[in-house]
């Protein structure tokens, strides 16, 4: 089953967000396919694992790129990319905030000025999968520490402000199709959760656009495991998400997961997260 199209209505920003579990991998599997007719204003990627010339390369000279590859080599890699003839960047940063994360390739800023005057920052953001009882963990926990602080930082900075990406954690039992089996495994732990509850509560106060959008179903699942028959039988996770201040997250009209008709036509594991804010 395909996800259908929405056509962009007028006045609409376009945010898509996707783990491209390696751009060249994507690239060379129809990810360009996807992206040509869908008319997205704002690209955020995640894993992307290749160094500026090589994106600058795929996404040719129709965007602005800001990329923060991983000091690592194969590792990581966020980028945000704004169509030339939509949105010019005002100002850029790299990085959380947190010296320790400064060459991670986990997350980036871009600010905007919309055309009514009002300023919004976009964050493409990757979040560590961890692994429990590990040092692994231990890092996706000061990750997600930071971003306690992070958040409210960013609300007061812009008029709209909007993190997205693949955050590995999925928030409630409807975001995990196999939720039972999972609650002792990374991305499920209650502590990771708990975290995601003072993100949407009303300490942080941010919206999860996706969910409201989708109202109380399962998923709709933005991962599925390469695994066995993970995508054929829909047991997914949802863990890519676009959070947004109250202001955007009330003018969001639509979120869309651009699932693949079957399994041999997927270019990710993960399936891009298109939202339409009608804030133009």
């Amino acid at each position: 089953m395909s996800t259908p199209i929405i056509e962009k209505a007028k006045n609409t920003l376009r945010v898509a967000s996707v783990n491209v579990n390696g751009i060249r991998a994507s690239y060379r599997k129809g990810m360009a396919e996807w992206l040509a007719p869908r008319e997205v204003d704002i690209l955020c990627l995640q894993e992307v694992r290749a160094p500026d010339d090589i994106v600058e390369g795929f996404l040719a000279e129709d965007w602005h790129l800001l990329l923060a590859a991983a000091e690592a080599k194969g590792r990581a890699g966020v980028a945000i990319a704004s169509r030339k003839d939509s949105l010019e960047p005002i100002a850029t940063r790299v990085g959380i905030g947190d010296d320790y994360f400064a060459t991670a390739g986990r997350w980036v800023e871009a600010d905007y000025r919309l055309p009514d005057g009002k300023q919004l920052t976009v964050v493409s953001a990757y979040v560590h999968s961890g692994e429990a009882d590990t040092p692994k963990q231990v890092d996706k926990y000061r990750f997600l520490d930071v971003m306690i602080t992070r958040l409210p930082q960013l609300s007061a900075h812009s008029d709209y402000a909007l993190v997205v990406g693949d955050l590995n954690v999925g928030h409630t039992t409807l975001d995990i199709k196999n939720w039972r089996g999972n609650v002792k495994n990374a991305g499920f732990l209650p502590e990771e959760r708990a975290y995601f509850d003072r993100f949407f509560g009303e300490e942080i106060g941010w919206r999860d656009v996706h969910r409201e959008l989708s109202g109380p179903v399962d998923g709709p699942y933005t991962w599925w495991s390469q695994r066995g028959q993970a995508f054929d039988n829909d047991t997914g996770w949802r863990i890519d998400y676009q959070m947004a201040t109250p202001d955007l997250a009330a003018a969001a009209t639509s979120a869309v997961v651009d699932r693949a008709a079957s399994y041999d036509l997927r270019w990710s594991d993960h399936a891009p997260l298109v939202v339409d804010y009608n804030i133009r």
